[in-house]
Order: structure tokens, then sequence, then C-alpha cells
């Protein structure tokens, strides 16, 4: 997956991950009830983050990772019709 844009210092975006349709059970979610993802692929990383004696910190995600992040991480964007998250690397919790 290309992207246009490319993400400054240690931002990520983030194509987050479909919200689910259905219950476990079967029941189908109607569009207000469904909830924000939490997880999604990232499509973009930074160059990284600079620290304080001036050495560049690589980030330690890499495109294509699946990933989950904070319930109100990060910011929404649209790029070419497509729906982005951008958020710092800090944002992210955890690599699946």
């Amino acid at each position: 997956m290309s992207i246009s844009i490319k993400p400054l210092a240690d931002r990520v975006i983030v194509a987050p991950a479909a919200a689910e349709e259905k219950t476990k059970s079967g029941i189908i979610i109607p569009d207000t009830a469904k909830e924000k993802p939490q997880r999604g692929e990232v499509v973009a990383v930074g160059e990284g983050k600079t620290s304080e004696q001036g050495a560049l910190l690589k980030p330690q995600v890499q495109v294509g990772d699946q990933v989950l992040y904070g319930k109100y991480a990060g910011t929404e964007i649209s790029v070419d019709g497509s729906d982005y998250l951008i958020m710092r690397e800090s944002d992210i919790l955890a690599v699946l």
C-alpha cells in the first residue's frame, strides 16, 4: 500500500481496521453502535525522533506492522479517498 504523504519525525500513519459488523454470537451491530477500531496497519513511518544529544532514534515500528493504539489516539486524515490516522509512535501500545 503506497501513500502520497510522508510523516515527519516520530509520527506514523496507520490505516485503521474495519469496525466489527457482527458480534461473535451473530448479532448485527448497527452503524450508530459501532466502536472505533483500536488496531490497524502501519502504512508510513517518519525518520525518527531526535534525542537531546542530537542522535537520531530510529522508530520501533515498520511499514506493514499490525498495531494496537489508544482509543482517542491520533488525528483522522483522508488521503486519496482513504481514511488514516496520523499519530506519534508513543501513542502505539503494542505490535501484534
